[in-house]
């Protein structure tokens, strides 16, 4: 069994559409990014390739190549899945948190998941989100951006 952790980070802008967890959620703002900014699928690549040692999703997916402008995250997402698979690895489960003042992730919460696990080709039930606030405190607080954290066991 392997162990991967990833973190991931996005500036909140007004006028942007905000993707998160493959789901686009209706907000005054959005994320910004040279993808689609979806900090939650970002986590999860990062401790996917972490656990199986395939560095992190700047060197597989770097911003300064032009091919991935805008690209949508779930295409990022299964590539990597794609290369756990070719290393050996399967998934074992997925864990993660969002960290958003506002909007209100609980509604999206299921869809997320589905999603992610249609993406990564598991069961809903080996893909956990959870979301929260941080009662006004930090960037996340002040709204201006949003974090995600996730863990991944291979095996």
């Amino acid at each position: 069994m392997r162990i991967g952790i990833g973190y991931d980070v996005h500036k909140l802008q007004e006028g942007l559409p905000l993707w998160i967890g493959g789901i686009r959620i209706e907000h005054t703002k959005g994320l910004v990014g040279h993808s689609d900014a979806d900090v939650l699928i970002h986590a999860i690549c990062d401790a996917l390739l972490g656990a199986a040692a395939l560095g992190d999703i700047g060197k597989h997916f770097p911003d300064t190549d032009p091919a991935y402008k805008g690209i949508d995250s779930k295409v990022l997402l299964r590539h990597v899945c794609q290369l756990i698979k070719d290393n050996g690895y399967t998934i074992g489960n997925v864990d993660s948190i969002v960290a958003a003042q506002k909007p209100k992730l609980m509604p999206h919460i299921m869809q997320m998941r589905q999603t992610l696990a249609d993406c990564m080709g598991v069961d809903v039930s080996q893909v956990s989100v959870k979301a929260t606030t941080t009662e006004h405190l930090g960037f996340e607080g002040r709204e201006e951006g949003i974090s995600a954290q996730a863990v991944a066991l291979l095996n």
